[in-house]
């Protein structure tokens, strides 16, 4: 009470900012009429003086007035659109590091401008986030016209790009690319072997458009470039042909093999299921008669199983994904676009693939990864601009410390969202849909219906066909024409259904878009171009009379910002609109996460097919729903955070170590340094330190010092020889020893090649050893939730584990670079050139190698001529065992870390 009372009187916290802020923009407002006066070359010259300003020691916030003026006045020269005083408010939020949630329609798009003119005065480029490679490309050539008259640079960054191009795209003052793209180009950074290969610029300042859907929606897809791992396909249509055979709960503790929750996207087997499982299985001859699926060995089959439960049951063609060309294609199901390239990850993309029949794909190893949230918190100063960002405002300041502030419509807001009508069965929402579009066509009114899923976009439209109703689907499949058809999507009576509406980047104008019809005409004269814009003048004026676009949902989103994307496509600047949400009980949603109440009021008041509840006490109901679902997500959103930043803070020590070896041409101290903690660390192992020499295993020393080093090294004649030769002393012999050898074989290959081999060896190994640490990492994030059961908490054993295993890591490599310096034979050209023998003596085995060389029993083996062309090369009786298999021999071990181990 007493907060609301402060707030009367001294207005919220939103409303002192926009006080604070319009000062400003009086003093961006007095600058307009002397700017105005200035010839183009007088005011592209004001770039120059600015930055002089900025490097002479002005903050920004000095010359904020007057280059938000400047960019103002070169939009009216170059696009004939002048910022209005709510979008300079808009720039200013975005050049203060915080999220401006402006409708949509209020020109987002060249608010932006504004901020990216200021920040690029530093010399630094300015990065600024789309979803689509599309709004990219538009919008790095629309307002680049902005950025080209005032003298910036402008680049643009898109999937598929050669790396020159992208290279000087990124050297840009403004550089304008997708999240997808930026974000992979930072791990491909960190991927490459030379500085030259390097192409992303330093990350300073970001501006994410539509922001929560970067930041929220994908905030828990991870970013992975992976590596085919050499696990066989063929399991996935084994098991997949097992699934049909088991058998759903259809209710709680009742008869089945396995039951589904559906709130948490997840598959559970029973008892029962375990047994029928193991017993199909072992009819498969996947499990061995008489195994337990719980044995350790058969953890893999375990992992299949659960991936092929949950494609069959949880993910659903033309909901989830599309099959198109023999690919499982993933649909976003916030955005209702498709995302090539992209693969559900822990074997879930075969697991779908081989349930559609599609070709299944060799499962991948991540090489490198981040999240998105880690990889904007990497930038000095971030700020994001969308629609619908207040409803996650907590999130926004939890995560990534920006704070949202709402920015005042340009014009009154006068749409009409009516109350949800909620139906009891689909088939009568449906019906009730199709009657609603009838009376818009009647009244000439255009109406955009938005459906969660392709195959509710197309049951829609099938029902409309069969009416007689003409009609646009914008989805996943048409996603080619979406400019078109949402250009469009404004004509008097034209209906359009879509899928989710996030980040189309393409406005819906009353009457239709005349820009866009003017662009298909080919050399239009000035009276053709009259008579197009008069009839798109009465088009608009008719829309405008029958209410302005209608807006019809055909379910509520799991995310009330989703609802909010759709409905503000209605009702932009100022203009008249309406929207309605059409619910019923068999809706996802309600549901799961509807109250049970609601169905039990419909059945009480006896209400008749085709009859709806309206009333305010059901929409807030469905809104305190999705709050759960908004809560749950949030939750899962911030656990992925906690365990990557874990993740995180050892990426960027390898990141950071890996940037210092591309910079430094010559690492012959950090390989000093290295071996003589290695040689410390194999003589410890035979001679622990202060030990007595009885405990000295001398034969085990001199073993490992030539398994490691390949030098043989006579310690037992030494310590006979030398009364004299403690284990001080003996340290020294040895370290010397090894230091001789290597420094004679740099004396043979020169010092030259000898850095670049120790470079070259650093990075490969460093790189081999993280992506199997990221592999490792990877199973202990899915089994450490078990740990809880012991009274553990899982995300301080994940710290601690993850730490051992960092360390581990970081000896490993230590330990691999040395050994493999000290053992590597490097031969000159000319070395190469001498020992290889002449094309006459050239066969497939030297006749003269000994039979463990060849690998082959002693014969003479028949000359390439003589090969018949029916003989069959030698085909593996088994199946190859996969690296990162259990081992065959039983250890528990991997096949890499046992009998796969490269000596």
């Amino acid at each position: 009470m007493l907060g609301n009372a402060l707030t009367k009187v001294f207005g919220s916290r939103n409303q002192r900012l926009m006080k604070r802020m319009g000062k400003t923009v009086n003093a961006i407002n007095a600058m307009e009429s002397e700017l105005e006066a200035l010839s183009d070359d007088e005011l592209k010259a004001k770039t120059d003086t600015l930055k002089q300003r900025v490097v002479g020691g002005e903050t920004l916030d000095n010359v904020l007035a007057e280059a938000f003026a400047v960019v103002r006045e070169a939009s009216k020269r170059t696009l004939g659109l002048r910022h209005f005083d709510v979008q300079l408010i808009g720039g200013m939020v975005l050049h203060h590091g915080k999220i401006a949630e402006m409708r949509t329609g209020e020109g987002k798009t060249l608010v932006a401008t504004l901020p990216v003119y200021l920040n690029a005065l530093t010399g630094n480029p300015v990065h600024v986030v789309t979803v689509n490679d599309y709004l990219a490309s538009r919008d790095a050539e629309w307002m680049g016209k902005v950025y080209g008259f005032l003298g910036l640079s402008v680049g643009v960054v898109v999937s598929g790009q050669d790396p020159a191009s992208k290279q000087a795209a990124y050297q840009c003052d403004v550089v304008y690319g997708t999240n997808n793209e930026y974000g992979f180009d930072y791990l491909r950074n960190n991927m490459a072997f030379s500085s030259q290969d390097r192409v992303q610029s330093q990350l300073t300042f970001a501006i994410v458009d539509e922001v929560d859907s970067i930041l929220i929606d994908e905030a828990r897809t991870p970013l992975i470039i992976s590596g085919p791992a050499e696990e066989s396909t063929e399991l996935y249509q084994k098991i997949n042909a097992l699934i049909p055979q088991l058998h759903r709960q259809q209710e709680e503790d009742g008869a089945g093999d396995f039951s589904v929750d559906e709130k948490s996207k997840q598959v559970f087997l029973t008892e029962t299921g375990y047994e029928s499982a193991e017993a199909l299985l072992a009819n498969a001859e996947l499990l061995p008669e008489g195994g337990s699926l719980y044995d350790v060995s058969n953890i893999g089959l375990m992992h299949h199983l659960y991936a092929a439960l949950r494609a069959h049951n949880l993910f659903q063609c033309d909901v989830d994904y599309i099959v198109r060309d023999d690919q499982v294609i993933i649909i976003d199901e916030f955005s209702g676009r498709m995302m090539p390239g992209r693969r559900w990850s822990e074997g879930l993309h075969q697991a779908v693939e081989a349930k559609e029949g599609a070709k299944v794909q060799q499962e991948n190893q991540t090489l490198a990864s981040i999240t998105f949230q880690n990889y904007f918190r990497l930038y000095d100063k971030l700020s994001g601009m969308t629609g619908t960002a207040d409803t996650e405002a907590t999130e926004f300041e939890q995560i990534y410390g920006l704070e949202v502030i709402v920015i005042p419509t340009h014009n009154p807001m006068i749409r009409d969202d009516a109350a949800d009508l909620i139906y009891r069965t689909v088939k009568e929402k449906y019906e009730a849909i199709v009657e609603a579009i009838k009376e818009g066509i009647v009244k000439g009114q255009p109406v955009l219906v938005g459906t969660a899923s392709i195959d509710s976009s197309e049951h829609l439209s099938a029902m409309l066909k069969e009416a007689g109703i003409g009609h646009e689907v914008l989805n996943a499949k048409q996603h080619e024409r979406e400019a078109y058809i949402v250009a469009q999507a404004g004509s008097p009576g034209a209906i359009t259904i879509a899928t989710n509406m996030a980040g189309r980047g393409t406005d819906i104008v009353l009457g239709g878009n005349v820009e866009m019809e003017l662009a298909q005409v080919e050399d239009v004269s000035e009276a053709d171009e009259q008579k197009i814009r008069d009839a798109w003048k009465t088009r608009h004026e008719q829309v405008l009379a029958s209410g302005g676009l209608h807006v019809l949902g055909t379910e509520r989103n799991e995310s009330r910002r989703v609802d909010n994307q759709l409905r503000g496509r209605g009702g932009r600047q100022g203009d008249p609109g309406s929207s309605r949400f059409y619910l019923s009980m068999e809706d996802s949603l309600m549901r799961i996460f509807g109250s049970d109440r609601v169905s039990m009021l419909m059945e009480k008041l006896g209400m008749e097919e085709g009859e709806a509840i309206e009333h305010k006490w059901v929409t807030k109901a469905i809104e305190n729903a999705q709050r759960k679902v908004e809560g749950r997500n949030f939750d899962m959103r911030k656990q992925l955070l906690e365990f990557d930043d874990v993740a995180n803070e050892q990426r960027k020590v390898i990141y950071e170590q890996r940037n210092q070896l591309m910079e430094i041409e010559d690492i012959s101290e950090q390989v000093q340094d290295m071996r003589q903690d290695v040689v410390d660390a194999v003589i410890s192992r035979a001679i622990p330190r202060e030990s007595l020499e009885e405990q000295w295993n001398v034969e085990t020393l001199e073993t490992e010092l030539r398994d490691e080093f390949g030098i043989e090294m006579p310690v037992a004649q030494w310590l006979k020889e030398d009364d004299n030769l403690h284990e001080e002393s003996l340290r020294r012999k040895i370290a010397d020893e090894i230091n001789t050898a290597y420094a004679k074989k740099e004396q043979d290959i020169g010092s030259q090649v000898m850095r670049h081999v120790e470079k070259s060896f650093m990075l490969r190994v460093l790189d081999t050893t993280w992506k199997e640490h990221l592999a490792n990492m990877d199973h202990l994030r899915q089994g450490i939730g078990l740990r809880g059961y012991a009274q553990k908490n899982p995300k301080q054993e994940y710290k601690r584990e993850a730490f051992e295993m960092f360390t581990d890591m970081l000896d490993r490599v230590k330990h691999e670079v040395v050994t493999l310096l000290a053992k590597v034979q490097v031969q000159t050209e000319e070395q190469v050139e001498q020992q290889r023998p002449p094309e006459s003596e050239m066969a497939f085995i030297h006749e003269n190698a000994p039979a463990e060389i060849a690998g082959v029993e002693q014969q003479e083996l028949p000359p390439a001529e003589a090969v018949k062309p029916g003989q069959q090369p030698f085909v593996r009786p088994d199946r190859k065992v996969g690296r990162n298999e259990p081992c065959h021999c039983g250890s528990g071990k991997k096949f890499k870390q046992c009998h796969g181990r490269l000596s």
